[in-house]
């Protein structure tokens, strides 16, 4: 049983006030005194003392024993059918000739008070290739250049350092294993696209996988012809995601979140040139050593299946 802290009267209190009455050891204004409390409550307890003995002392939950204005449970049934008709609050009050404050009371504790939960979305649907290389996701992430330290850290906008410039991250993620790859270009042209889909193709070339399809989105650099003709070199089938639906590639917008968080902002650079030099390592570290959640906080390279002397070689 909780008690409140400042509590005057605790179960053993009430009792040894209740038994100092019974006994004419005090009166009960006397006991109201001692105790610190009001003689109604001392006679409320002396009564439930004389009736009930110990057992009494306890608390009792404080809801009524039956509430006579309180709406049957059939009508409550039509709140809920009347509501899945998706008529208002006050429609439902109207004909069922019951209070608004009622309805909506019925509302919220069935959860159907906001218009949405009557349709909720579908459920999303995640997918998963089978094997390493099946698909590789890829995107780009613009980044303004580092001059100085910027306002992230010292929330200042007005020192701002306008002419810096833009650099755009290049990331790749596998679907199977989340291993992810990254490179910074100087833009997002089909010239950097492709020095980037060549150098991914290579990088998991070494880990022993071969990239079957590729999932971007419609950006112009992908949608080239140059582009699609690399991809066609290396026997890579090419797929684009549904316009304006960039969950399609979301394992890819989930992998920038992640960079964005641990190393593009995770600490103060002095200049682009130390962010880009703590590129490399961080992947690593990402790769082979960071839990992933949707692996059981194992990290991607546990989906390869390398063996202990593949492992000794290719970490380093």
């Amino acid at each position: 049983m909780n008690i409140h802290q400042n509590a005057r009267l605790t179960v053993h209190g009430r009792e040894a006030m209740a038994r100092e009455v019974v006994s004419g050891a005090t009166t009960v204004q006397e006991a109201a005194e001692e105790f610190r409390t009001c003689p109604a409550t001392v006679r409320k307890w002396l009564r439930r003392y004389q009736l009930e003995g110990v057992e009494g002392m306890m608390d009792r939950s404080s809801r009524p024993r039956s509430c006579p204005w309180q709406i049957t449970v059939s009508t409550t049934a039509e709140v809920e059918v009347l509501r899945r008709k998706r008529m208002t609050g006050d429609q439902i009050a109207q004909q069922l000739r019951i209070s608004r404050a009622t309805v909506y009371r019925v509302l919220r504790r069935r959860r159907l008070n906001r218009m949405a939960a009557i349709d909720p979305p579908a459920p999303v649907e995640r997918y998963e290739h089978a094997s390493p290389g099946g698909l590789l996701h890829i995107d780009i992430k613009k980044l303004g250049c580092i001059g100085r330290i910027g306002h992230r850290i010292h929330g200042d906008r007005r020192r701002s350092a306008p002419g810096v410039g833009w650099e755009f991250v290049h990331v790749a993620i596998d679907d199977h294993s989340r291993l992810a790859f990254s490179r910074i270009f100087t833009d997002e042209k089909h010239t950097a696209a492709i020095a980037f889909l060549r150098a991914a193709v290579q990088y998991y070339a070494a880990l022993g996988i071969r990239i079957e399809r590729v999932l971007s989105d419609n950006g112009s650099c992908y949608r080239s012809h140059a582009f699609r003709q690399v991809c066609t070199e290396l026997g890579i089938r090419q797929r684009f995601t549904r316009p304006y639906r960039p969950c399609t590639n979301g394992k890819a917008e989930r992998f920038i979140q992640t960079l964005l968080r641990e190393w593009a902002y995770a600490a103060a650079y002095n200049h682009s040139t130390e962010r880009a030099a703590h590129l490399p390592p961080w992947l690593h570290h990402y790769n082979w050593h960071r839990p992933h959640g949707s692996l059981d906080d194992k990290p991607p390279v546990s989906r390869l299946g390398l063996d202990r002397n593949n492992l000794l070689r290719l970490h380093s």
